[in-house]
């Protein structure tokens, strides 16, 4: 018969793809579980306040046009929609492939039942199948899996949640429109079930079994796996455990299976006494926690306590004279065996010999010291007992008391089992590697010794005292020749024909009188030693390796090893050498990674590197998460050398007085600071003796957990300074996952909000927009320094930005850069968002823009009664004009900072990086020429669009300050009607709250009204720039247009000064130019205008 698992065999093939991806399908909702979006908690106040109405669960699918109405009744209410869609559409669409895929899953499974039943697969049935050794375990691994994805589900991704992307999902995707979509039979399946996984929630009623009942599956598949799994030893794990009292421990992942399937078929946990007496009877006689996958575990008292039939079956076990007899059982197995590993890891005590001489007595001392491991961690794990149920709290007590539980004592017999697993592997692989060489070695050495023998006896050979014997010489050399047709392949029959040959020489020995020579008697002696030898190597099985495997399993410690972790960090303070020993703990643990990757590496599919990453990277996070206790440790003993330095050991100076030697040499200190240092390489060489490691398939370098230690340590202290030290008394959203800067190895911590801020970075850039806010400051543009509007005294300068590099270096500065490019976005856009909202929807406002319009055309004339026309469009406009003013203003503001910043930045840049400053502005120019001339020539080369070329040198020319913030695009935009009317209005209007200075140039008239003339210049270039150039040079026309009406006024009425505001519009077009680099024949300004002034 075709092996089930074969690639030709279909029925196998099918249902081994399908328990494939279950396990995928486990290690996706693990994953996604870490990433819940924390808005779709509702837990503050503040989030239901501001998502309430956006936010809903299944309740919506009653009424969505009511729900949908609110939205569209509240403008606001739909940009916080559009925004929340934005951010949170690329996480739903996740998390729904992962829900669909539970469905898909089912579904897949009942129609593969549907083609068994139906003969699909030729002479194949679900009975067939079940015989097969393959097959039974495959069909029953499908439905245990698909129990725990629900479990899993429910555990990790509460209802409500869940509810709430599943309608969030639907909302803001195209699923609702798409026919084939089975969103409904989704919402069906993942409903909330009212289960919370919070300490002390009530159970709902017939939970789980109504929920895995959502999806109807064949009740004879189900009575027939539970049968199977009742029964049958499906995995042969009895064989790997001989003991009878080990028999629960050998059948323990058989046992997680059928507690999962049982919930398929409740009637058996209510009613079936006998079936459940015999179910306890063979898998929970002496165990009540168990780990049902991946180290999610469950108390069997409360998990049954429901179920009148499971309740009473457990009675026995649960009775206080059992759990005493199982606890004291452990707990003096734990004490004997604890010296006996100990004894067994000492130096040179494992050798060749001894271990192939010991084979079943260090297997048997493995299986005693990992079943005491395992019963002991799940019995008293924390996470087992829910402490507010006062029969778990009891049986918790009593075993914690009868097993006199220590942590540490448990920890250290586990670290020891490791090493000593880890070791006895290793030397046995080596022994099987060498096997063949060595036995082939041992056969030639004793072949040549018989062959010596017969050569002695022949007469020709001369040996003391030995008369020739042809008989002996004859036998000898047949024996040699025995020896010699040993064949290794045939390892049976060698072994038999060696225990021969072993009693023959002894009975030559005898019969021949050969004591008598000692040289004879060293041959014979050797020979026996070489075949006992072939005995011992041609007995170095595979198999041992294998049971190895299967008694180290330590998944079940997957979650709660984490409760050792303090334990494991202070043993490291104390002693940094013991990492080696965690090593082999570590590994022993990646050992869980074989029972979800098993069923994906043998169908071969394409999920096996990415739930191999999954689970090696969880693995690889814990083993972080307990060395960071050496930085840690390393930054706790420097931080004291600091101390001692500064305050404690005085400065020697150059020359001293003898008699004041003693008072400086202050010896108690140096040599704390000696011993601290001591400590410090001390923690290092620790972490360096771990040697490179593979957990699971990731590569773990010492040196590098070490760096990147050393570096989330020194981010989590620095973020932490500036977090406490950049906190003021003043008056669109990226996650963390999809953050390119935040990392999972070195995070930039987050700390309690003290504003509106998230970080520092936003504390000190919002303090620097207040200290230099235009309404209370005048900036000059030539100091490069900021005037208080009132008492004219200075504020601050361009030095700040200097301090600031000194202070946060590089990055902080241009990290603060880059925070203000953001800031301007976001002002630009609700500018935008004001403007056609708010002004474009005013009817007066409008319709003075519209008479503008009429009264200026042609721009190239002269507007009649310019005074008036000018005048009047301002006065009805007025009321516009302050959110106006104020939008402009910021973006002027934060335009001079960035100015300031990219100044300092590239000043340090030449300063410190010459030949890096050098080489960036080299090639951007050759960059930029080239780009010229491809638009001149397009035959010419030009980057394509997926080359990265353009995007990344932007990244070094901003932090080499080699940009100017003033001719960046910000934003997209679209056009808009009467855009260069309502600018150029809007300046005519801010004019008269201006006056020019011969010293100062253009400064605030009143400060109660206060305008500061650089940023609202540097204000409009920029939000200019944002639109085509065309609305720029009908800007500047309508600006060339007003100076030249006013004048032509002025000269017929014979006034002989120039206005103040053909002065300031004058200035304006001067300053305009001047930033924006225009040559000045676009203006044609009247260049000889400040003579005049």
């Amino acid at each position: 018969m075709v092996d089930f698992l074969a690639e030709n065999n279909l029925c196998g093939q099918a249902i081994l793809r399908i328990v494939s991806r279950g396990n995928a399908i486990i290690a996706e909702l693990l994953r996604l579980s870490d990433f819940i979006p924390a808005v779709f908690r509702l837990k503050d106040k503040s989030d239901q306040q501001k998502y309430g109405d956006i936010i809903c669960d299944f309740s919506y699918f009653k009424g969505p046009e009511y729900y949908d109405g609110k939205l569209e009744a509240k403008p606001e209410l739909q940009d916080l929609d559009e925004e929340f869609r934005e951010n949170n559409i690329e996480i739903l669409s996740r998390f729904y492939l992962a829900f669909e895929s539970v469905h898909k899953y089912i579904v897949d499974l009942n129609r593969y039942l549907d083609d068994l039943h139906e003969g699909v697969y030729i002479q194949q049935t679900l009975e067939t199948v079940l015989l097969n050794e393959d097959g039974k375990q495959l069909l029953c691994e499908a439905l245990y899996l698909y129990g725990v994805m629900l479990l899993v589900i429910d555990q990790k991704i509460e209802g409500e949640i869940r509810e709430r992307m599943l309608v969030s999902y639907y909302r803001y995707s195209a699923a609702r429109s798409s026919a084939d979509s089975n969103l409904d039979d989704i919402c069906k399946l993942l409903r909330s079930t009212g289960y919370s996984s919070q300490p002390g929630a009530k159970r709902p009623a017939n939970y789980p079994e109504s929920y895995f009942h959502r999806v109807p599956i064949s009740t004879t598949f189900i009575s027939m796996v539970i049968g199977r799994l009742r029964s049958d030893d499906i995995y042969n794990q009895v064989s790997a455990y001989p003991l009878p009292e080990h028999r629960s421990t050998a059948l323990a992942n058989q046992a997680a299976m059928l507690y999962v399937c049982l919930f398929f078929s409740p009637s058996i946990l209510h009613t079936q006494q006998a079936k459940m007496r015999e179910i306890v009877d063979k898998y929970f006689p002496d165990n009540w926690v168990i780990s049902i996958y991946m180290g999610i575990t469950v108390n069997l008292v409360e998990a049954w306590e429901p179920y009148k039939a499971a309740k009473t079956a457990l009675n026995y076990t649960l009775d206080s004279a059992n759990i005493k007899e199982q606890a004291t059982r452990y707990a003096a197995s734990m004490e004997s065996l604890k010296p006996h590993v100990q004894q067994l890891l000492k130096e040179g005590y494992l050798r060749e010999e001894f271990i192939l001489d010991n084979i079943p007595k260090l297997l048997n001392c493995l299986r005693d010291c990992n079943v005491a491991i395992r019963w002991l961690m799940l019995h008293s794990a924390e996470s087992a007992y829910d402490l507010n149920n006062k029969r778990l709290r009891q049986i918790k007590d009593q075993v914690l008391n009868d097993s006199k539980y220590n942590p540490r004592i448990l920890f250290q017999l586990l670290l020891d089992t490791a090493q000593f697993e880890f070791t006895l592997k290793e030397m046995f692989k080596q022994m099987l590697s060498e096997k063949q060489i060595k036995w082939e070695s041992y056969k030639k050495e004793g072949s040549e010794r018989m062959t010596e023998l017969a050569e002695v006896f022949s007469g020709v050979k001369p040996l003391t005292r030995v008369e020739k014997n042809e008989n002996l010489q004859a036998w000898f050399r047949e024996i040699s020749k025995q020896i010699e047709s040993l064949n290794y392949e045939d390892s049976t029959a060698a072994g038999r024909k060696t225990v021969q040959l072993i009693q023959a020489l002894v009975e030559v020995q005898e019969f021949h009188q050969l004591e008598s020579n000692l040289q004879v008697c060293q041959f014979l002696a050797d020979t026996r030693k070489f075949l006992h030898h072939m005995i011992r190597t041609i007995n170095i099985k595979e198999e041992v390796l294998i049971t190895m495997q299967i008694v180290g399993d330590l998944s079940y410690a997957w979650q709660i090893i984490d409760s050792f972790t303090t334990i494991m960090q202070e043993s490291i303070r104390v002693s940094p050498s013991m990492v080696t020993k965690l090593r082999a703990t570590f590994l022993k643990l990646a050992s869980a990674l074989d029972l979800p990757l098993l069923r994906i590496n043998q169908a071969n599919s394409a999920d096996l590197l990415s739930v191999s990453q999954f689970y090696s990277g969880e693995l690889v996070a814990y083993v972080r998460k307990v060395l960071q206790i050496i930085p840690e440790s390393m930054f706790t003993s420097l931080a004291k050398i600091i101390k001692l330095q500064i305050h404690d050991i005085m400065e020697v100076p150059t020359r001293l007085d003898k008699d004041k030697l003693k008072d400086y040499s202050q010896l108690v200190a140096r040599y704390e600071v000696a011993k601290l240092t001591h400590d410090i390489s001390i923690f290092t060489e620790g972490i360096l003796m771990m040697k490179t490691t593979l957990v699971g398939i990731i590569k773990v370098d010492p040196k590098q957990l070490l760096e990147d230690g050393i570096r989330k340590e020194l981010v989590k202290r620095v973020a932490y300074a500036l977090h406490k030290g950049l906190i003021f008394n003043p008056k669109a959203k990226i996650q963390d996952w999809q953050s390119v800067h935040q990392s999972t190895h070195i995070p930039i911590p987050k700390f309690p909000s003290v504003d509106e801020s998230a970080t520092f970075i936003g504390r000190l850039c919002r303090e620097i927009l207040r200290i230099t806010d235009p309404k209370v400051t005048c900036y000059m543009d030539q100091m490069n320094t900021w005037y208080d509007l009132k008492s004219h005294q200075e504020v601050t300068n361009n030095r700040l930005f200097s301090e600031i590099q000194n202070t946060l270096g590089t990055f902080g500065l241009n990290g603060l850069d880059r925070l203000l490019c953001f800031m301007i976005v976001k002002e630009l856009q609700n500018f935008l968002t004001m403007l056609q909202k708010t002004i474009l929807k005013d009817r007066t406002a409008v319709d003075a823009f519209k008479a503008m319009i009429g009264a200026v055309n042609p721009v190239k004339g002269i507007v009649a009664n310019a005074s008036k026309v000018y005048g009047t469009a301002v006065a009805k406009t007025q009321k516009i004009w302050g959110p106006y003013l104020e939008a402009i203003m910021k973006v002027g503001q934060m335009q001079i900072l960035r100015q300031q910043i990219a100044n300092e930045l590239n000043y340090s840049c030449k300063f410190d990086s010459k030949h890096l400053g050098a080489a960036l502005e080299n090639l951007n120019k050759s960059l930029l020429a080239d780009i010229e001339a491809h638009y001149q020539d397009p035959s010419l080369p030009y980057p394509k669009e997926d080359n990265t070329l353009l995007y990344e040198i932007t990244a070094y020319l901003e932090a080499a300050g080699i940009h100017n913030p003033l001719s960046k695009i910000y934003i997209t935009t679209k056009r808009l009607p009467y855009f260069p009317i309502i600018n150029f209005l809007f300046i005519i209007a801010q004019l008269p709250k201006l006056q020019y200075s011969k010293n100062q140039g253009m400064t605030c008239r009143k400060t109660t009204d206060p305008v500061d003339w650089p940023p609202l210049v540097l204000g409009m270039l920029t939000l200019l720039k944002q639109f085509h150039s065309r609305y720029t040079h009908q800007f500047l026309a309508l600006i060339g247009q007003f100076i030249r009406s006013i004048m032509e006024q002025c000269t017929s009425q014979k006034i002989p000064d120039m206005p103040s505001d053909v002065v300031g519009a004058l200035m304006f077009l001067e300053d305009y130019v001047k930033y924006t680099k225009l040559p000045r024949k676009v203006c044609f300004i009247f260049d000889e205008f400040r003579t005049i002034l």
